[in-house]
């Protein structure tokens, strides 16, 4: 078989494995075979053409890596990354995913460097994903002289902010922190997941935080739209509502604070306004500062309320 045909068979049982897995980082190690299939006859190609070329005799012009060789010594921009390198760029990147599935490096070294709470400070910790860490970027011109740490990481799911619970937020001794996660469980960013399984995660969150004493704020997931990118098909609309409104239960039912972003952002459809996101998906610098007071009316109440009889802070 050749290696166009070795190629199209690995791709294509790639392609299954990924379909009959619902972690795809579980099946790694087996992806990694599948594109070894692919590759080896490349290689072998190239140290064949290589050899021939040596013992020919011939040369090969020098390159500062941003050109390809032309006949006549001539040069021309390099060509776009094939299909394989493609693929093997995102096996890296999943690779480096499961070593740290939460991960946990990110902010490893800022936890460590950062002093426990001076008496009195009202330290609030933000948990959540690319809403939150990109809010990140700007959280001292949305909370000036306010003691808020962020712990956004773009593209997570509950079950990634639930393993880092424990170094991101209670390590970190807040009196209060802001959850906001679910819109990526929705799209499936870790595989499928129900909102049975979302629910589970948050709270489970919840539950650590309040036996740590530290006052929980629960934020609605944000409606999306299609004004920008499409959004709707990863994130339908009554799957968010669904979720939100559970949210909304559980926080009643349990005396936490409910945070609703969900009405302050959406139209008359029930969608994200056009006007607050950069792609229907993610806040632009006014859907921030529609969220920013909300927040902190909702820090307010939270802080204002009693901790857990398991306080220790």
């Amino acid at each position: 078989m050749n290696s166009f045909g070795r190629g199209s068979l690995a791709r294509q049982s790639t392609a299954r494995l990924f379909a009959a897995c619902p972690l795809r980082i579980i099946s790694l190690a087996t992806v990694a075979i599948m594109l070894s299939v692919v590759s080896l006859p490349a290689v072998a190609q190239n140290s064949g053409s290589s050899s021939s070329a040596q013992s020919s005799g011939a040369t090969t012009p020098a390159t500062d890596g941003n050109t390809t060789p032309m006949p006549g010594g001539t040069a021309s921009p390099t060509a776009a990354p094939t299909e394989l390198e493609q693929l093997q760029t995102e096996l890296k990147r999943a690779r480096d995913k499961a070593a740290d599935f939460a991960n946990l490096a990110r902010y490893h070294d800022a936890n460590a460097q950062l002093a426990a709470p001076a008496a009195g400070e009202n330290r609030v910790v933000f948990m959540g994903d690319s809403i939150t860490d990109n809010w990140g970027k700007t959280f001292g011109n949305a909370f000036p002289g306010k003691p808020y740490i962020n712990r956004g990481i773009s593209g997570q799911t509950t079950p990634q902010m639930l393993i880092r619970f424990r170094p991101d937020v209670i390590a970190l001794k807040p009196k209060a922190v802001v959850i906001l996660a679910g819109t990526n469980d929705i799209a499936g960013n870790t595989g499928p997941m129900t909102l049975e399984a979302i629910e589970d995660n948050l709270t489970s969150m919840a539950e650590l935080a309040k036996v740590n004493g530290i006052r929980v704020v629960m934020a609605s997931v944000m409606p999306v739209c299609d004004c920008v990118k499409p959004q709707i098909a990863r994130r339908p609309p009554e799957t968010i509502i669904a979720l939100d409104q559970w949210i909304k239960n559980y926080t009643k039912k349990n005396n936490l604070v409910y945070l609703d972003y969900y009405s302050a952002m959406a139209d008359d459809k029930q969608l994200l306004k056009a006007e607050l996101t950069r792609d229907g998906l993610h806040p632009n610098a006014a859907g921030y500062a529609v969220m920013a007071p909300l927040a902190e009316k909702a820090i307010e109440t939270a802080l204002a309320s009693k901790p857990s009889k398991h306080s220790t802070h």
